[in-house]
């Protein structure tokens, strides 16, 4: 291997992260604040519940 490779490529750990983060500040940059406000409210109330049922579902199991 000559070090001239193009199909690999180095990338950091923080690379996925940053992308998604530039992706949503670019989707919903435009929107006005009520709307964002529905949006993460949304998605927050759905990852509460998600949480609030994962944790459920763990302690029924182990009793």
């Amino acid at each position: 291997m000559d070090g001239t490779d193009t199909d690999q490529a180095l990338a950091s750990k923080w690379d996925v992260p940053l992308a998604l983060f530039s992706m949503i500040r670019v989707a919903f940059g435009d929107l006005p604040v009520w709307a964002k406000a529905v949006v993460f409210g949304l998605v927050g109330s759905v990852g509460l519940w998600t949480a609030i049922s994962w944790l459920r579902g763990r302690r029924s199991r182990v009793r």
